[in-house]
Formats: structure tokens, sequence, C-alpha cells
């Protein structure tokens, strides 16, 4: 029971890494809050920035307490720049990029006043090593990425520590249903994507999720501002 006693909060909760990251923690003993557009125990859009704001404060007296902070909510935006909308771009940078900032600046202080805490980002491979026609989604998660090695560094004297994980390709429903909205048949895109991984085959969430329990509990003690590709030996392209 490596999280007993501790308090989690995990954005993004009902999809398929966020179920995935509630569902180890709490087998690992953790009391876990969640918030998610699809329905969960704190509901509101993370595009809300005053919903945001008063997030960890809100579970922190829920729950007692919030030793771990999971920014997993994240949307994918595809498409070449001159094919991108001002909304495209807006909610993007709101979902992925703002509202990570925002729980972090609420997190932080009541972390320090407990005497410290994990925060586990999830940036993506796409972020540290870009690739092609999806440049809203590539520097969002790029943005995380660094929000990431500034925040590990700037609070682990705090014992903050502040690290991601880095996914390339996950068998989520949001990659199925973005092969869907671009008239491929899921199950012969997945097959496709399992053939270009060395490991061969994609990320389950479970795979992810794991990494994410690692980077949370105290075997990662001595990690800070890290950025762990899970990819299963796929480089991006």
């Amino acid at each position: 029971m490596r999280f007993e006693g501790k308090k989690a909060l995990v954005t993004g909760a009902s999809g398929g890494i966020g179920r995935a990251i509630v569902d180890v923690l709490r087998a690992g003993g953790a009391e876990v809050a969640t918030t998610d557009r699809a329905g969960s125990d704190f509901d509101g859009d993370l595009k809300d920035g005053p919903f945001c704001d008063a997030l960890p404060a809100r579970v922190a007296e829920k729950l007692g307490g919030l030793d771990i902070l999971v920014n997993n909510a994240g949307i994918i935006t595809r498409g070449k720049i001159t094919e991108a909308s001002d909304d495209d771009f807006a909610r993007s940078m709101a979902v992925n990029v703002e509202a990570p900032f925002r729980l972090c600046r609420a997190t932080i202080p009541i972390m320090a006043d407990a005497g410290g805490g994990a925060i586990v980002n999830t940036a993506s491979c796409w972020g540290v090593h870009p690739g092609p026609d999806h440049p809203i989604y590539v520097m969002s998660k790029a943005a995380v990425a660094s929000l990431t090695q500034c925040l590990g560094r700037d609070h682990a004297h705090q014992n903050i520590r502040v690290n991601a994980v880095c996914p390339n390709e996950v068998n989520t429903p949001m990659i199925r249903s973005g092969f869907e909205i671009r008239g491929f048949d899921p199950d012969e895109a997945i097959a496709a994507l399992n053939a270009s991984v060395p490991l061969g085959r994609i990320a389950e969430p479970e795979d992810i999720a794991d990494v994410v329990a690692f980077l949370a509990s105290d075997a990662a003690r001595y990690m800070c501002g890290a950025l762990l590709e899970v990819n299963g030996g796929k480089p991006v392209t």
C-alpha cells in the first residue's frame, strides 16, 4: 500500500489514461478526488480559471490534505497551422497549459505547508520531439514539459517533486475517436500503429498509469523535473 494515507487529485479522470491512474492510486491506498467534464467528484470546466484556482483547496478541505496532483487532462488538436482556428488555439492552451499552470500554482502552497508532495504532469513525446501537422498540440505539450522542468527545480527545496510522463500513442477512446473523425477504421489504424512500434504495440492506459504512479511514489523520491518518455522504443515521426 505505497500510497496509504495519501490524498490525490487527478484531472481528466474519466478518460482512458485518467481512469487507469485513478485505479492504480486507489489500489495503492490513496484517497483520490477526480475532475473531468464527463462527470467526477468535482465537476467543472478546466477552461474556467476560477474553478482551477479554487479546486486544490476544495480537494484539500474535503480529503484532509493534498499530497499528489496529477495534471492528466488534455486535448489533441490536429492539422496544419494554416487550418487552425482561434478557438482551436484557445481551447488547447486553456486545457493543456493554463489549467496545469493554475492547478500547480494553487497546489504548491498547500503542499509546502504540509511538508511536501508530488506533482505529475502528462506531457507528451511530441512536446519533446515535435511531430508533423500538430503545431497547437506540440506547442502546448512543450509548454507542459518546460513548466515541469522549471517547477521541479524551483520547488525541490520544499520537498515538492514535479515530474512529467511523456507518452507516445496510447490506445484510448481519444485516439480511436480521432481515427473515426478522419474516416479510418480504429481497429485497423491501431494495428498499423502497433506494427510501427519496436516493442510491438502502442501503449495501453495502464502502461502510462504505472509510470505516473512511480513518479508520485517514494520510489521516485530523488527525481525532480524529469520528463519520462514512455514510447515502446518508437521515435516521434
